[in-house]
């Protein structure tokens, strides 16, 4: 039998989470585009866990754009949330994606992402050195030194705090994210 997210996991109060994708290869103008994506290829145990274990539909993202180049920067870009439970990652199973996978199988699958879809972008990212010069996020995993997982769990005093620092642009409606003050 397949594995797939275990549908007696309890029902918590909704995470929030860190998610990081490079936007040469995924931005959230390409997520705020399409308005929703299977965040797909995360190869490292501990991600995948977080989202077939702990992830919930309804737990908010900072889409944070990780190793950026002109015309983007490194830090967090936006935000969205999580609006399907953990399913088997297609692209372990194709033999010409870079993700692929021989030893997983349809019936026995490794690798799990979710879907996210698109809330709202930031006028101007909060980078990644902003955040470090901000003692107020000196205990957020992004700015530990050798931290480079790809999906992070993040309190909701380092989010309340963000979301006090940023200013939103053209947000999906919702009142999950309060505060859109921006950060002069």
């Amino acid at each position: 039998m397949a594995k797939t997210q275990s549908s007696s996991k309890a029902v918590k109060e909704p995470q929030i989470w860190l998610m990081k994708s490079e936007p040469n290869v995924y931005s959230i103008l390409d997520l705020k585009k399409h308005k929703t994506t299977l965040w797909e290829g995360v190869r490292n145990y501990q991600a995948r866990n977080f989202m077939l274990q702990l992830m919930q539909v309804g737990d908010t993202v900072l889409f944070y754009h990780s190793n950026a180049e002109p015309p983007f920067e490194t830090g967090i870009a936006g935000l969205a949330e999580v609006c399907s439970e953990a399913v088997p990652d297609p692209l372990q199973f194709d033999p010409k994606s870079e993700y692929f996978d021989p030893k997983s199988t349809q019936e026995d699958p490794r690798w799990f992402c979710v879907n996210v879809r698109f809330k709202a972008e930031f006028e101007k990212p909060l980078t990644l050195a902003e955040i470090k010069a901000r003692k107020m996020f000196s205990d957020m995993l992004v700015v530990k030194p050798g931290q480079r997982l790809s999906i992070q769990p993040v309190e909701k005093k380092h989010f309340d705090e963000i979301l006090k620092l940023v200013k939103i642009v053209d947000p999906v409606k919702t009142k999950q994210f309060g505060n859109t003050r921006s950060r002069d």
